[in-house]
């Protein structure tokens, strides 16, 4: 390789870094406006005994503020785990998948279907829970032994990357919603079903890139900004695990995610 060569290389490879390091800073930057939105929106609600009653019309509107807030910290929070990660930055903990994952669904609905009622927002198997979830076309499928495991991973990023399948099914789906979760060897597998549009085998890769949309070939319907999923596979493989796609064109889409029982924390990298 020339100097020319070499010295073009060096003020890409630069200037992409400035880029990245530009654009996560902006991203962090983002959360201060976001909780003073929400700061300002809770004051409202909960203190109309200083600022004055609010209608229904009101209410509804506030807390549709706050709901789409709190996704929108929710996004910068999964765009910052993915650089964390790329630097080797965990917080691994004991945590039960099955209420990890229920967790992650009811996030998804509140910030895609609505308020979920409160009697609902912990993971447990009562008819009740079965008949609000089947109410909205959504239906579990936990194995024993997958609700008595326990995970040694990062609880936070394992509620993400489910979460980021979740809402990816809710809003492919044409009627229904199938999550399933069991054990495999020494990992544990969550599969989120949808019975949407499908995608053909030649785009599974294409779903995965940053920035790609399925759209952009016409005989697809599926849209999307191309950086959840791509996110959520790149989580996944820091974990030590994968997301996987089964799926094809007209039958819907299977996404899976694997991750080992217990993740290996990565070794410091050598001094240089």
């Amino acid at each position: 390789m020339g100097k020319t060569e070499e010295n073009s290389d060096k003020k890409r490879n630069g200037a992409c870094f400035f880029q990245e390091l530009d654009i996560e800073f902006l991203i962090h930057e983002m959360k201060d406006p976001l909780a003073i939105i929400e700061t300002g929106v809770r004051t409202l609600m909960e203190r109309q005994d200083k600022y004055g009653a609010l209608t229904k019309r009101q209410d509804k509107t506030l807390k549709r503020i706050l709901r789409n807030t709190r996704k929108a910290r929710g996004m910068i929070y999964s765009l910052l785990e993915i650089g964390r990660s790329e630097s080797g930055g965990f917080t691994l903990c004991e945590f039960y998948p099955a209420e990890a994952t229920y967790e992650a669904l009811v996030d998804a609905l509140e910030a895609m279907v609505g308020e979920v009622p409160e009697s609902q927002n912990r993971f447990d198997t009562s008819p009740a829970v079965d008949k609000f979830l089947s109410d909205q076309h959504i239906f579990l499928d936990f194995s024993p032994d997958a609700v008595a495991c326990q995970l040694y991973q990062d609880r936070v990023k394992f509620c993400q990357i489910a979460g980021n399948l979740i809402k990816n099914a809710l809003h492919h789906r044409k009627a229904r919603l199938d999550i399933r979760l069991h054990c495999q060897s020494n990992s544990i597998v969550v599969e989120v079903a949808d019975d949407g549009p499908g995608i053909d085998a030649t785009h599974h890769r294409q779903v995965f890139q940053r920035y790609r949309q399925l759209n952009a070939a016409p005989s697809l319907t599926r849209k999307g900004h191309g950086l959840g999923l791509a996110g959520a596979r790149a989580l996944a493989r820091f974990m030590g695990g994968d997301v996987q796609l089964d799926s094809r064109q007209g039958h819907g889409a299977t996404f899976k995610l694997i991750l080992p029982v217990k993740m290996k924390v990565p070794a410091a990298p050598a001094p240089e």
